[in-house]
């Protein structure tokens, strides 16, 4: 596909330093412990924040524009530490278009753990086709040399294909990354994977040997969703 070299669209910067703002706002990135991206497929750039640069400061003049490789293109600041993982997934799964990244609590609980999110209840099935995976450890080599490269890659590794109905993970020992066809929906997306930690959580505290959801209700809350013939909600975006 031929791409333009104009500059990215000020509503993609604009998306952007809102899902960066958004993520603070919800309560799902203290301090500066979390990321967003966007993707311009037509243009091959990728925004995202700037490294180290709490939220409340954040301007969209601040933002930094890469190419697919990690060139900066635009922009005076470093990038996110952890643009290379966003790149990772953007260039691996063509049909996504925002990354994010954050340490919220029971997401970064389970993934210390290193164990996948049960799905317990319906809750978790309206929105995750499954139990929210976890990858496996990186090698010291791979820490070594590369480690954000890699961590994106033992994302890709950890899904047979593009993970279009699971838009989650937890990378082991670290924390989620979540992504969806825009930045905003990859926030929702973060939203939801804490709160159904959390539930998960206080399951398993609970009652350690709760059973997970049938299969069959997993199904009917999935598909009726985002299913071929799904029907909840009025049309367009289903939540």
């Amino acid at each position: 596909m031929a791409r333009t070299s104009q500059k990215v669209p000020a509503a993609l910067r604009t998306a952007v330093l809102q899902a960066n703002r958004a993520i603070a706002a919800r309560g799902l990135a203290k301090f500066t412990f979390g990321n967003a991206s966007a993707v311009d497929r037509a243009r091959g750039r990728v925004v995202i924040k700037p490294s180290g640069v709490p939220y409340a400061r954040l301007r969209a003049a601040d933002l930094v524009v890469t190419d697919l490789d990690g060139r900066v293109v635009e922009g005076k600041l470093r990038p996110s530490s952890d643009l290379a993982t966003h790149l990772a997934l953007y260039n691996a799964w063509p049909h996504i278009g925002g990354v994010v990244h954050t340490h919220s609590h029971y997401a970064t609980v389970w993934a210390q753990a290193r164990r996948d999110i049960p799905c317990y209840g319906t809750t978790h099935a309206d929105h995750f086709d499954g139990p929210v995976p976890v990858t496996r450890a990186l090698t010291a080599a791979e820490i070594a040399e590369g480690y954000e490269r890699h961590t994106g890659n033992v994302i890709v590794e950890r899904f047979a294909r593009e993970p279009l109905a699971m838009p989650a993970v937890l990378v082991a020992g670290h924390a989620s990354f979540v992504w969806g066809p825009t930045v905003a929906d990859a926030v929702d997306t973060a939203e939801v994977l804490e709160e159904v930690a959390r539930m998960a959580y206080h399951t398993a505290t609970l009652r350690p040997d709760a059973p997970p959801l049938a299969d069959v209700l997993l199904r009917k809350h999935f598909d009726r969703k985002h299913g071929p013939t799904a029907y909840y909600g009025q049309g367009g975006a289903r939540r």
